[in-house]
């Protein structure tokens, strides 16, 4: 068998759940907003040199993101535990599904090492869903938690997490290991459920984020959606209601992104402008934080995301208001970074 061949195998069965599944069209030139430079820089190559050392995981990778050669190249990767195997499969998303890896003893030590080897300052831990495991991965949060915490006393650690259906006691486990932010995204508007995340449930999803600030209200709550699955605005409006109603501080919005023919289509690309007017509506409705933009996802720039909110909250404590002004960057800048370029006229890393 050729390499080729091989490859084209794996590529068949990463999503063995939609191969009989018709093809959804790609629109293969995305609008100039979406472009972005394909990864080149020396400080990528080193972080990923580091995820293979200590044979870890990424979203960055495993979901196709588009800033991954923007992110990696400040060092800013989001460890993905627990394997890189889903047992859900979502129409949106290009992790691979099928039967779950073994779970790895080692790797909250090795997360925790690579941690400390990029220096970082804030890092994001996410992770596949695991339903075959009888705490849903919920003691291998904790256990990551704990040894970045031992590595490296002086990071923030912020937890994306599965929805731990039917786990009972698996949100304690991690709200008790004591993440400074704890994010579960909502994904998308509840008409789409049924298509878009068939395996998760709306109103479940809220209340474990309710149940977070209830168990710990100083833990940040975060959760966010994408746009362009064919959702309209007054629902995406009525999710920030809802968002709000389970005391969740942070919303991240963002641009809906085709990972393959087999996945849900992309309706339309939500324009900048946009995006804009969501986030001026979700301050007024009372976050602490909101990212909205076509690149946004939930963990892009999210350790100065983290710092706003943090000052958010000081602020709100103070009585001040919480103004959308504070946390809007210069045109053209990135957090703690030099100007950016524009992107190249070039098809979109994804």
């Amino acid at each position: 068998m050729t390499e080729a061949t091989t490859s084209a195998d794996k590529a068949r069965v990463r999503h063995p759940e939609k191969a009989h599944k018709p093809d959804n069209p790609v629109q293969k030139r995305k609008p100039a907003w979406i472009r972005v430079k394909a990864p080149t820089s020396a400080t990528y190559q080193e972080t990923r040199k580091i995820m293979r050392d200590h044979n870890l995981h990424t979203v960055c990778e495993e979901a196709a993101c588009p800033n991954i050669g923007e992110c990696w190249s400040k060092k800013h990767a989001t460890m993905m535990i627990l394997g890189s195997v889903c047992t859900r499969a979502c129409a949106f998303c290009n992790i691979a599904t099928g039967r779950p890896d073994q779970l790895d003893p080692h790797e909250p030590e090795n997360v925790a090492k690579s941690v400390a080897k990029l220096g970082l300052n804030h890092v994001v831990i996410t992770s596949v869903d695991r339903d075959d495991l009888p705490d849903g991965g919920a003691g291998h949060f904790a256990e990551t938690i704990l040894q970045i915490r031992k590595h490296s006393p002086g990071t923030t650690v912020e937890v994306l997490t599965p929805d731990f259906r039917r786990k009972q006691d698996a949100l304690a486990i991690v709200v008790g290991a004591k993440p400074d932010v704890f994010n579960h995204n909502l994904e998308t508007v509840p008409r789409l459920y049924g298509t878009v995340r068939p395996g998760a449930r709306y109103f479940g999803s809220l209340h474990l984020l309710h149940q977070v600030k209830e168990m710990d209200p100083s833990i940040f709550t975060k959760s966010g959606i994408m746009v362009g699955l064919g959702e309209g605005p007054e629902e995406v409006h009525q999710v920030m209601d809802d968002l709000r109603s389970a005391e969740v501080d942070f919303m991240t919005i963002g641009q809906y992104l085709q990972p393959t023919p087999k996945h849900h289509p992309v309706h339309r690309f939500v324009e900048p402008a946009e995006f804009d007017t969501y986030k001026s509506r979700a301050f007024n409705k009372g976050f602490l934080m909101v990212s909205s933009s076509p690149l946004t996802r939930s963990s892009y720039f999210a350790g100065d995301d983290f710092a706003r909110l943090r000052a958010a909250r000081d602020a709100r404590l103070a009585g001040k208001p919480v103004r959308e002004a504070d946390a809007v960057l210069a045109p053209g800048t990135a957090p703690n970074s030099a100007p950016i370029e524009p992107a190249a006229a070039a098809p979109a890393a994804d």
